[in-house]
Parts: structure tokens; C-alpha cells; sequence
């Protein structure tokens, strides 16, 4: 049985918050693939959390803002690739908070700035580029500007990519408790949230959340980056340290990642997310990107062509953001 709603909220008093997000976020039933696979499945819109554009991350900047203005820190420093939306969400709140915002960018800097990385600068960061694929030569080159600011007598926050900290994952246990609010109001009980993951945060707060709650339903994290072992490697260590934070443990047998949608690496579009890209345009009236929500949303429409999930059940498909990289 599923606990009492307020067991998250317990565990969480302790733990400051900054809100800057529209929370809760919308959700609604997706009825045009409902009607066509016999599953209901909603979506949960964190792309329309209300702030910088919207995104999951805002989640996790809620608390990890709140831990560097805690600190006294005056700079950010934020990692990602060109079109990362942790930088551009890491950006608007750096601006909110009067905090110089850093960020360090992952690839060749482009001639034109667009997207993400456009908003990113009219937000006022300074941008970094990192002519690399490799999240590794990121995060080298993040410490190497956190070690030149802290010499120059700046206070810096360095974040990892998609802000994957502890700190950062606890967005997402507090965001189960926001699911079974969502339930209660729906009159449903989900089977399953599908999401895409990527550096862990999303998916090991979730887990964290539904150990905390006794939810019985599945979290499927469909892999935009990394191998599905490797994924859920980071996600069970990640979700191991949130738990540890709450005096709490996880089942590591919880953890589900799925890498048949990353095609040729992270980034690539692929003629599965595109189509699922156009499904839910067309049909549903979402916009997805190619780098996340496409990618799990092409998942989610294998898994009900497929028949994981039988007729009558339900499934959250959870909106993490990233339309600007349409844009780019």
C-alpha cells in the first residue's frame, strides 16, 4: 500500500528550497493513444514548469540554488552540451538570484547561436566552449575555471552535468509526491512513468520517491546518452547517496534503463524519435526535441506496440522539456 502523501514531504522539511518553478505542473490523458492501444496514458508536463522555459531541471535547481545561496556563493558554474537545457534552466536562475552563471558547453561553438544556447547568453551567462563529445573533458574543464574564479576571490558553486547531485535528485523525490497527488485527483493508479534519462538525477530521485512511498508501479528510464548498464550504474549509486541523505534505502532491483533509442550518440537524431517527434505534434498537440523527450517518447510508443503494458492499464509519460532545441 502506498503511504500516507505527507511521508515525502517529512523527510524533506529539513531540506532547504527556492522555489522559482510554477509547481505542480500540468497533466493530462494523451486520449489519441489511449484510443489507439487500449492503455490510458497521460503526460505529465514538466516542460510547462513556468520558468527559464521550462524543464525537469527547474526541479533540481529549486534545491540546488538554495544550497549555493546558502554557501554565500556568488558564481555558478553549469555543464552540459551546446543545447543543454540544465544550462539554459542553471542560467535563468543564476539571473533570478543576482549570481554570475558560467556555463560550460560541450562541443564545437557554433557560428551563429541558437536555441538553448541563445537563450542561454541573453540571460546573461558567460559562455565556455569544450571542442569535445566526451562529458569527461567537461567536467575536467569545469574544474579547471572553478580553481581560476576561487583564485580570483570568487565563491563558486560548480554543478555537474543535468545537476546530478544528490542535492539535485532530491527535485525528483519531492516530484513523486506531486505524482500521487496526481493520482489521487485522476482517480488512476499508474503501472509505470517513462522518462528520459540521461545523467541520473531525474531517474534515481524517483526511485528514492517511490522507496520512500511504497509505490508499486515501474520507472523506466529511457537512456538519451549512455549503455543502459552504465546508466543504471549511475542511477543506483546516485539514488544510494539521496537515500542515504534521508536515513532510507533503495532496491537497487527497481532500477530500469532501456538504450535501444540513443542511436549513433547522445544528440543524434534518430528516424524513431523523429517519428515519435511528429507523432505527438500532430496528434497530440506536444512539441518533443530530439535530444530527450523524443527519444523517450519514441520508447514509450515501442512499449505499447509491443504490449508490455496490457489493455486497461495506466502509464505517465513524463514531459522533461528541451522544445528550444527545435529551435536550433
Amino acid at each position: 500500500m502506498v503511504r500516507p502523501l505527507d511521508s515525502i514531504r517529512t523527510a524533506l522539511a529539513s531540506i532547504p528550497r527556492k522555489h522559482h518553478a510554477v509547481l505542480p505542473t500540468p497533466i493530462h490523458e494523451l486520449r489519441a493513444l489511449s484510443a489507439e492501444t487500449g492503455v490510458r496514458v497521460f503526460c505529465k508536463r514538466d516542460d510547462l514548469s513556468g520558468f527559464g522555459y521550462g524543464g525537469n531541471k527547474a526541479r533540481k535547481l529549486d534545491f540546488l540554488i538554495a544550497e549555493a545561496l546558502e554557501q554565500s556563493c556568488d558564481t555558478l558554474i553549469a555543464v552540459g552540451a551546446n543545447q543543454s537545457n540544465f544550462c539554459r534552466m542553471a542560467a535563468a536562475y543564476g539571473s533570478a538570484n543576482d549570481i554570475d552563471v558560467h556555463l560550460i558547453l560541450g562541443g564545437r561553438e557554433p557560428s551563429s547561436p541558437s536555441g538553448n544556447l541563445l537563450l542561454g547568453r541573453m540571460l546573461g551567462a558567460t559562455t565556455h566552449h569544450v571542442d569535445s563529445n566526451e562529458w569527461d573533458d567537461w567536467a575536467a574543464a569545469a574544474q579547471q575555471l572553478e580553481e581560476r574564479l576561487v583564485n580570483a576571490g570568487r565563491s563558486v558553486y560548480r554543478m555537474p552535468v543535468g545537476g546530478s547531485t544528490s542535492t539535485g535528485a532530491i527535485g525528483y523525490v519531492a516530484a513523486m509526491d506531486e505524482i500521487l497527488e496526481d493520482e489521487s485527483n485522476l482517480g488512476v493508479r499508474f503501472d509505470a512513468i517513462i522518462h528520459a534519462s540521461s545523467s541520473a538525477g531525474t531517474q534515481a530521485g524517483l526511485v528514492v520517491g517511490k522507496a520512500l512511498t511504497d509505490w508499486p508501479g515501474r520507472i523506466y528510464g529511457i537512456s538519451v546518452a549512455h549503455e543502459a548498464g552504465d546508466l543504471r550504474t549511475s542511477v543506483r549509486d546516485l539514488a544510494r547517496e539521496t537515500a542515504a541523505r534521508l536515513g532510507m534505502r533503495v532496491d537497487e532491483n527497481t532500477i530500469l534503463t532501456d538504450d535501444a533509442f540513443v542511436g549513433a550518440e547522445y544528440g543524434a537524431k534518430t528516424p524513431e524519435s523523429q517519428e515519435a517527434i511528429r507523432y505527438f505534434a500532430q496528434r497530440c498537440g506536444i512539441f518533443l526535441d530530439n535530444v530527450y523527450t523524443g527519444k523517450a517518447a519514441a520508447g514509450l510508443l515501442s512499449s505499447l506496440r509491443e504490449g508490455l503494458f496490457p489493455p486497461g492499464s495506466s502509464v505517465l509519460f513524463l514531459h522533461t522539456g528541451g522544445s528550444p532545441e527545435l529551435l536550433a
